[in-house]
């Protein structure tokens, strides 16, 4: 059925109808939460689990000229909207000149290079999947969805035009794919096909742009793959110039065509040298040409020898360091930073499993010094003189002299998400919930920035340009994987959009500003003054290693052009595995094969573990069964937080925007339990079921709610949702005690993290304090009457008694010396359950853990390869 203007799809507000293809309708349509306009594709057709699975891998791709693909629904894509004609558009007008043929065809060649080198086919190039937008800059659309889209139905025949772009059957053989005119030989018998099948029909498109005729034709869809089969191209209609690269593109032998698409520039044959005209030049130019030669030869001696000439452009130079086998770097974001003037490095690493702490090298050194009084160290950056390194504790935020000596302290706010220093103040980014906020080198309390607007939930990593006058920063908006960069005035303002689709990293004096999506580095000319962006991204690094979750990185920036960051492509370096943990200390492992897991939530009957799991850049909720070694997939238009078991283990709970639930066993489908403008995340059951614990993070604090749950014919519905405590103070993990009358959580109400208890429901009792020096993430123990927490790299445990409705905790004591992990769970036998980093021989990410990437002369690459001007 038709969309009409209005009608909503998911989170977007249909505009109107604006084609048709092969797959559905194409609507033109709204997102609000990021409030810009998108193209939805919408087949007949709901979406098979590998559909979705492998169109987000293409969604990983990211060039400036690969129109990118947003979103995928259950039965709908939503696509980057390009204005613009197609390139089958303006062929109807007749043959293009060849010189603007060659630079749509450069174009369309890049994004076949960078789709190929990630082992992407498109499988459907033709002019109509082309689109030139007004400043001349070549899309490419459809990428790589011929090969994963809906089998169309076998009713009559189809003209070449209309030949079935999309088919169901992914990759199988014996199916064909593609329109009929731009299919190679061996797609048009059905045969499987990779890259060479692109090249093929970019020589097909590069033929019809400069003779502005169709290479292969006939009547019907018969007729045409008949001629692509059969008949040998007649190229003699194309100019000279192209002719050797149109048959190297069209060999119509798969293993004698031209296989990599980056070397097709090199088949161009040039026109005649004009040196033979000059040669014949009347008599009566020969002296002054004569001249004119003497003269430029006196200038190019002149410049070459001039004392004041540029220094020559310097080429790139890497080298990977080593920072010592024995440390493990923290996880990525802030923990390895070069200084501004380029002679030491700061970054964050624990030895032997013990908590992290800040490390200090000077470059002409060979040893790193550790800097005492720095342990639980995070996010660091440094001080514009070199002199500082700034970094936090928990939610202190202190600073330490590169030459070591005591930790100041400089105010009661934590550094999760970036910080910069500015000449009188140091801007530091909000976590989740909060915007940016600024903090007086001289003392006081941290002053607002920015505040949050509906729907975004972070403002982080903020960058203060060289103008000290205004910060660039990430924007993060509720359920949008392609965050925004901003720029806000230090004195306070309007904010300013300058960038879509990546983190904030740095404005470079070369004029280029540079950010990063997933694992690609781009660069793109900037106006510093204006605060603009101009023209489109170039990407420069793909191996800069990752978090999934947040798209941070370890990347920074001398001022002499050294850049330092760590590798890992696709975020490899956050492989881990799940690992047992007895009483006695005693691990062993649950899952060794490797993959980016996190959030583990162990099944009420200790059999099964629900975790989220990163496949592809998309985030799911997948349940590990390890008696049949198998994982059983729940969701797949993404979860954002924790999965939370029922406390029957038939239900599955997460987030996704708001609190969703759906069958544990993979039955039915997710769908939504409650209704907010704010994001939601499930934590906790109550043990007969009939109380959900729930944070809901607005526009202020993240508050705790509470909500009664009923279920009526296997469908779940909620009562009305009651905020636990009412609070200016960030309280998050809930959790309820096995009786369900206490309500253990975490706030920062003192000014770091916490864990408290309190009655459940709220208002009929006191406060208890469980954690002495920091602490989150409590689990209530169903096997003893503990509480266990984590303090820093270690697992807390607290023995409890209740005397009616007082709650006596004792003197935590030390459960786990080092966790050797992120996320963790507690099993209903008292066995801890983590996320560790994986390692071994098949694991090369161990090395990664301590090692770190220098690229020297920088910035003259920047400027090769992203011109300015």
């Amino acid at each position: 059925m038709s969309l009409a203007r209005g009608d909503k799809l998911g989170p977007y507000e249909i505009i109107e109808i604006i084609g048709k293809g092969g797959m559905g309708e194409v609507y033109r349509a709204h997102d609000p939460r990021v409030g810009r306009e998108v193209a939805i594709k919408v087949s007949a057709e709901r979406f098979s689990e590998r559909f979705a699975r492998e169109a987000r891998a293409i969604a990983a791709l990211n060039h400036p000229h690969i129109c990118t693909l947003y979103d995928v629904g259950p039965n709908y894509l939503v696509m980057e909207l390009v204005e613009g004609v197609t390139l089958a558009e303006q062929i109807k007008d007749g043959p293009i000149p060849l010189e603007e043929s060659l630079k749509i065809a450069r174009q369309i060649a890049d994004a076949l290079e960078a789709a190929h080198e990630r082992d992407v086919t498109h499988r459907d190039l033709k002019p109509a999947n082309v689109k030139i937008k007004p400043d001349g800059i070549v899309k490419v659309l459809d990428f790589g969805l011929a090969k994963i889209g809906p089998r169309t139905g076998s009713g009559g025949e189809r003209t070449p035009e209309e030949s079935p772009t999309l088919s169901m059957a992914a990759t199988q053989a014996g199916v064909i794919l593609g329109t009929a005119a731009y299919m190679a030989p061996e797609q048009a018998r059905g045969k499987e096909v990779d890259r060479r099948a692109d090249i093929w029909a970019f020589g097909v498109v590069l033929y019809e742009m400069v003779t502005g005729k169709r290479l292969f034709q006939g009547e019907d869809l018969t007729d045409t793959l008949a001629s692509v089969v059969k008949t040998d191209p007649d190229l003699n209609a194309a100019p000279q110039k192209v002719r050797r690269l149109l048959t190297r593109c069209l060999e119509k032998d798969p293993k004698k065509r031209l296989r990599d698409i980056s070397v097709a520039w090199e088949l161009l044959d040039d026109g005649p040298s004009a040196a033979p005209a000059a040669a014949r030049a009347p008599a009566r130019l020969l002296p002054w040409i004569a001249a004119a030669v003497f003269a430029i030869a006196a200038v190019v001696v002149l410049v070459l020898w001039a004392p004041w000439r540029a220094t020559p452009s310097q080429p790139l130079r890497r080298l990977e360091v080593d920072l010592g086998a024995g440390l493990a770097l923290a996880p990525v974001g802030d923990s390895v930073v070069i200084s501004p003037d380029g002679t030491r490095l700061a970054y964050v690493a624990s030895a032997g499993g013990g908590p992290s702490r800040l490390y200090i090298r000077r470059l002409d050194e060979a040893k790193a010094t550790e800097l005492a009084g720095t342990a639980g160290a995070q996010g660091v950056f440094f001080s514009p003189d070199s002199q500082w390194i700034g970094f936090g504790v928990g939610s202190k935020l202190n600073k330490i002299s590169v030459e070591g000596g005591a930790v100041v302290p400089l105010g009661d706010i934590g550094v999760s998400a970036g910080a910069s220093w500015a000449a009188d103040s140091i801007v530091v980014g909000g976590a989740l919930n909060r915007g940016l906020q600024r903090f007086p080198l001289a003392g006081g309390q941290p002053a607002k920035l920015t505040d949050l607007a509906a729907g975004q939930i972070a403002h982080a990593f903020p960058q203060i340009l060289p103008d000290g006058k205004s910060v660039m920063f990430t924007l993060y908006a509720a359920g949008v994987t392609a965050q925004s960069i901003d720029v806000v005035p230090l004195a306070g303002g309007a904010r300013k959009t300058v960038a879509r689709g990546g983190t904030a990293l740095a404005y470079v004096p070369t004029g280029h500003l540079l950010y990063i999506n997933k694992s690609t580095l781009f660069a793109v000319p900037f106006d510093l003054k204006r605060l603009e962006s101009r023209g489109t991204g170039v990407p420069i690094l793909d191996d800069v290693r990752y978090a999934p979750n947040t798209n941070a990185t370890d990347l920074s920036l001398s001022h002499n052009g050294t850049l330092v960051y760590r590798a890992g492509a696709s975020g490899a370096g956050a492989t881990s595995t799940l690992e047992w943990i007895d009483a006695s200390g005693k691990r062993s492992p649950l899952l060794s094969k490797a993959g980016i897991y996190s959030m583990p939530r162990i099944s009420p009957d200790g059999r099964k573990v629900a975790l989220l799991v990163n496949e592809g850049g998309g985030q799911d909720v997948q349940v590990y069964d390890a008696q049949r070694d198998s994982f059983n997939k729940l969701t797949f238009n993404g979860a954002t937080v924790a999965p939370v078991w029922s406390s029957d283990g038939r239900f599955m709970f997460f987030g996704n925007l708001v609190v969703k639930w759906t069958r544990s066993d993979g039955a039915g489908q997710p769908a939504a339990l409650l209704d907010s403008k704010n994001l939601q995340s499930p934590w906790s059951f109550t043990t007969d079921g009939k109380w959900l614990a729930y944070l809901e993070l607005g526009s202020g604090a993240t508050q705790i709610f509470t909500v009664p749950l009923e279920e009526e014919n296997g469908q779940l519905k909620a009562g009305t949702p009651e905020p636990y405590l009412k609070s200016t103070y960030n309280e998050t993990f809930p959790q309820f005690s096995p009786d369900g009358h206490w309500m253990a959580y975490v706030s920062d109400e003192s000014g770091q993290q916490e864990v408290n208890v309190r009655p459940f429901p709220a208002g009929q009792g006191g406060r208890w304090k469980i954690s002495t020096n920091g602490g989150t993430a409590p689990h209530w123990s169903r096997a003893s009457r503990e509480i266990l927490y984590q303090a820093g790299n270690q697992i807390m445990a607290v023995p409890y008694t209740v005397a009616g409705d007082s709650f006596v905790a004792e003197k935590p004591k030390v459960r786990v010396e080092s966790l050797g992990g992120t996320d963790w769970d507690l099993a209903p036998d008292g066995r801890i359950l983590v996320v560790k980093p994986a390692t071994g021989a098949n694991q090369p990410a161990s090395a990664a853990d301590h090692t770190v990437v220098f690229l020297d002369n920088f910035f003259d690459e920047l400027k090769r390869r992203v011109p300015v001007n």
